[in-house]
């Protein structure tokens, strides 16, 4: 039988409503404080329909930080705030995963009290300023983590893991993409460490697999996801072994019986600087459970996924800044509402955020 994005699909023990996801969308409204709110809660619980919502990356510690008015999950009140959203999302029919953020060198020292932000080692991010609570700066040179600090971050993932189960979120994601700290060790580029975290792929993949095996201390393995991005150019990455590594992650990560894989498709991103891009299929013929397949799709490259098979889940992102009920949109072939204005992507405002209409004829 042809699959459909309008169908159920099953990740771990939990049934999902059809096989679009809500990718997670980091938009700056938990304030000074990173305290959860009720305005993000009406926010997440207009695009309840999605078969998973995936929150915005959420960082496991005051450490982690670096983008101004994203949320936190490591203190109680930033988990009561959450409570507070996924009570919201589970009375609006949904299910919602927290995911869990560390940025590492994609910080600045404005967010740490004067503290350098820290990497796998000592390599600054070349690209655009960052902005940061004190104005748009120039990136510095990180600090290497040490091995007792890398035993100490994941203790805070181990910690924002009981946290996420406390605030009612339904599973977890482990933000291992996009240039931020976990994506730093996998990637040769930014890794250039001699001990046991790096060199190898079995070395580099390490700082994740100790993440994951505290995690799931915490949830079964089924309510526990984890998002790559092999090909990734975002916040400077890219290496040219990507494909040695990615391919051993995957395997790795294919003995753990996840809820699924949240993987950034090449396919859809176009080519990897360093080479031709890996696509959903090279993971598909690795990885015996749950892909999430993401990077921009309209709606038919998500049914193209679905139907060939690479994969069971198909997550949106940007869509659904504008439109809260985007699967309704699609499944019912109106149009979407245009989400050009960035100007309002991250204030603190309910403008450009909750006030977008659903669908009128």
């Amino acid at each position: 039988m042809t699959k459909s994005l309008f169908e159920s699909v099953t990740i771990g023990d939990l049934e999902l409503k059809n096989r679009i996801a809500m990718a997670p969308l980091t938009r700056g409204r938990a304030g000074e404080t990173r305290v959860p709110n009720e305005l993000m809660a009406e926010y997440y619980a207009q695009r309840a329909s999605a078969g998973l919502l995936i929150s915005e990356a959420t960082v496991v510690s005051a450490q982690g930080n670096g983008w101004i008015g994203s949320p936190g999950i490591y203190t109680e009140e930033m988990t009561a705030g959450w409570r507070q959203i996924t009570e919201r999302v589970k009375e609006a029919g949904g299910h919602i995963f927290l995911q869990m953020w560390h940025c590492g060198r994609a910080s600045h020292s404005d967010f740490h009290d004067g503290l350098l932000p820290v990497s796998a080692s000592a390599v600054k991010l070349n690209g655009d300023m960052i902005h940061t609570p004190l104005g748009k700066k120039e990136y510095e040179v990180p600090r290497p983590l040490t091995i007792e600090e890398i035993h100490a971050t994941v203790d805070d993932y181990r910690t924002a893991a009981l946290n996420a189960k406390e605030a009612g979120f339904s599973g977890i994601e482990v933000h291992s993409a996009n240039g931020y700290l976990l994506n730093q060790f996998l990637d040769s580029k930014t890794n250039l460490r001699d001990d046991e975290y790096g060199g190898s792929p079995a070395n580099k993949y390490r700082f994740l697999r100790e993440v994951l095996a505290a995690v799931l201390e915490v949830w079964p393995s089924g309510r526990v996801g984890v998002r790559l991005s092999p090909n990734g150019v975002f916040n400077d990455m890219g290496s040219e072994d990507f494909r040695e590594t990615y391919l051993y992650v995957i395997k790795e990560l294919n003995k753990l019986d996840l809820g699924y894989v949240h993987i950034m498709d090449g396919l859809a991103f176009g080519f990897h600087e360093k080479g031709e891009a890996m696509s959903l299929s090279d993971f598909r013929e690795h990885y015996d459970g749950v892909i999430i397949g993401n990077c921009g799709y309209s709606k038919d490259d998500a049914e193209q996924r679905i139907v060939e098979g690479t994969a069971d889940i198909a997550a949106i992102g940007r869509p659904y800044i504008s439109n809260p009920d985007l699967v309704e949109r699609w499944q019912n072939d109106w149009p979407l509402a245009p989400y050009e204005d960035m100007s309002l992507w991250y204030t603190n405002e309910a403008e450009g955020y909750t006030d977008y209409p659903t669908y009128s004829a």
